[in-house]
């Protein structure tokens, strides 16, 4: 299998990046360098984690060179609106410290309203023009607001960031992706590590699930890198976080085996249909809105 995907407008991207959410600004630099050491070469931020600042200074410290590193940042919802997109932008490569984005998506869709999300991804398609980013995207659109969106803008996102883990299959949003030739990128991979704060408080730990443990046994692997290589075999990206050198190097370590069909499948039945997320529909600035910095 290979180790990197295609987007739908050819750009290329590792099919297991590294994220960033909840990391700490003052972690975040030397858990970037520590992942780049390892061998990854996506890293997933966003301008609502705070910790663009530190992305950047953990790839400078890397020693590798600028077009080794795929770099990917969300523009957050209070920054919606065709200006204020563009100037997100400007923002978010000023903190990473760098001239090109490899991937900018929008953060969430934003349904009540609606117009601004749109405003701001025609902002995205103005910077893919201009070749200030490489590729866009959005992240946690449904399939009502992908057609939303595609009925109002030219380009289609090459990427849809969405909760995917063996507890939250999420098919009918998978199944919709494919459809438009749109890759998923699965946040939360190994569900029950990364969750919303207080969201899901009744949730259980995809980590000590039994059949996954049976699985991994087989392999000789971990739960976590199961899943993690459960998302890469059925054609998803994936985005595992960690702080702790050796979670970070163990996450990577899932190129050297192979689920079985029947193995993917009995993953698969783990669905509960229950998101450890918020439900994307209740996203508003009202209730969500925070000022992103300018530095």
């Amino acid at each position: 299998m290979s180790t990197d995907l295609s987007l739908n407008n050819g750009v290329r991207l590792p099919a297991l990046g590294f994220g960033v959410f909840q990391t700490p600004p003052e972690e975040t630099a030397v858990a970037v360098e520590d992942a780049l050491r390892v061998g990854y070469r996506l890293i997933d931020t966003a301008a609502a984690y705070g910790n663009e600042r530190g992305v950047g200074e953990g790839i400078r410290r890397s020693g590798l060179a600028r077009d080794d590193i795929f770099i990917e940042t969300k523009v957050w919802i209070s920054d919606y609106g065709y200006n204020e997109t563009l100037h997100a932008f400007e923002k978010a490569v000023g903190k990473l410290g760098v001239d090109q984005l490899d991937l900018l998506i929008l953060h969430q869709p934003l349904p009540s309203e609606f117009d601004l999300t749109i405003d701001a991804y025609r902002a995205l398609e103005t910077l893919l023009a201009d070749g200030k980013v490489r590729a866009i995207g959005v992240s946690n659109f449904l399939p009502d607001h992908l057609d939303r969106l595609l009925d109002a803008t030219t380009v289609v996102p090459a990427v849809n960031q969405i909760e995917v883990h063996p507890y939250f299959r999420n098919t009918d949003l998978l199944e919709k992706d494919d459809k438009l030739g749109i890759l998923s990128q699965a946040w939360s991979p190994i569900g029950g590590i990364t969750f919303y704060p207080g969201w899901g408080d009744d949730r259980r730990s995809t980590l000590e699930d039994p059949t996954l443990v049976e699985i991994g046994k087989a392999h000789g692997k971990t739960t976590a890198q199961v899943m993690l290589r459960w998302h890469l075999q059925q054609g998803r990206q994936a985005i595992p976080k960690s702080v702790s050198p050796t979670r970070i190097a163990e996450n990577f370590a899932i190129f050297d085996f192979t689920l079985t069909d029947t193995e993917l499948a009995a993953i698969d039945t783990l669905d509960t249909g229950a998101r450890g997320g918020p439900e994307p529909e209740a996203i508003t600035r009202a209730a969500w809105g925070r000022e992103i910095p300018e530095a």
